[in-house]
C-alpha cells in the first residue's frame, strides 16, 4: 500500500467532514452528554465507510465503461469544491457563529438516537456527493492505488467521529469560540480549493 496515497486518502476524507454540518453536531451532543457514544460514532464511520467504497470501486467501473464520465465528474467535482471552499472562505471571514450544544437533559434510548444519526447521514445529499461523487472521482488520479485511497478516506471517518465524539469534552471550550470555528472554515478552504485545482490539471 502506497503511504503516500494513504495519506491523501486521509487528508481528502477529513476535509470533507470537519466543516460544521448537524451530523457532526449531532455526533458532538452525544459525546457532550456522554449517551450512546460509541454506537454513534460507529454507525456514522461504517456509513461513511460503505459509501467511500462504492464510491471508489463503483466509479471507477462507470468510468472504464462511459469514458465521458471521468471528466465530466472530475470537472463537475472540482466546480463543487470551488463553491465548498468559497462558502467555508466566506464562513471564515464573515461568521460570528460558534457551536452550542445544550446540557444534559433527559436520556433518549439507543434506537431513536440511532435512527436519528442514520437519517442525517443517509439522507442528507451531500454525503452522496462528498464520498460516491467525489472521492470516487479524485480516486481515478491514483492509478492503481485507489485501495490505499480508499483506505485512507474511511480511516480519517474513523479518526475523526470517534475523535469527536470521545474527546468532546475536552472540544467543548474550545468551540464555543467563534474564532476556532473561524479558523477551522480557513483550513477547509484553502484544502477544497488546492484538490479542485489537482482536479482541473490531471487531465
Amino acid at each position: 500500500m502506497d503511504l503516500t496515497v494513504f495519506l491523501a486518502g486521509l487528508g481528502m476524507g477529513l476535509s470533507l467532514i470537519v466543516a460544521i454540518g448537524a451530523q457532526n453536531a449531532f455526533v458532538l451532543r452525544q459525546g457532550l452528554r456522554g449517551e450512546h457514544v460509541l454506537a454513534v460514532c460507529f454507525a456514522c464511520a461504517v456509513s461513511d465507510a460503505v459509501l467511500i467504497v462504492v464510491g471508489v470501486t463503483s466509479f471507477t467501473r462507470i468510468a472504464s465503461w462511459l469514458p465521458w464520465v471521468d471528466p465530466v465528474m472530475r470537472i463537475g467535482g472540482a466546480a463543487f469544491l470551488i463553491w465548498y471552499g468559497a462558502k467555508s472562505g466566506m464562513s471564515a471571514l464573515l461568521s460570528k457563529g460558534s457551536l452550542i450544544v445544550q446540557g444534559r437533559g433527559d436520556t433518549i434510548p439507543l434506537l431513536p438516537t440511532l435512527l436519528t444519526c442514520l437519517a442525517l447521514t443517509w439522507l442528507n445529499p451531500h454525503v452522496y456527493l462528498d464520498t460516491v461523487v467525489l472521492l470516487g472521482s479524485v480516486s481515478t488520479q491514483f492509478g492503481g492505488e485507489q485501495t490505499a485511497f480508499a483506505a485512507g478516506a474511511v480511516a480519517g471517518s474513523f479518526l475523526f467521529f470517534f475523535g469527536l465524539g470521545f474527546g468532546a469534552a475536552l472540544l467543548r471550550p474550545i468551540f464555543a469560540n467563534a474564532m476556532a470555528w473561524r479558523i477551522l472554515e480557513a483550513v477547509i478552504a484553502f484544502v477544497m480549493w488546492s484538490i479542485a485545482l489537482k482536479l482541473f490539471l490531471g487531465g
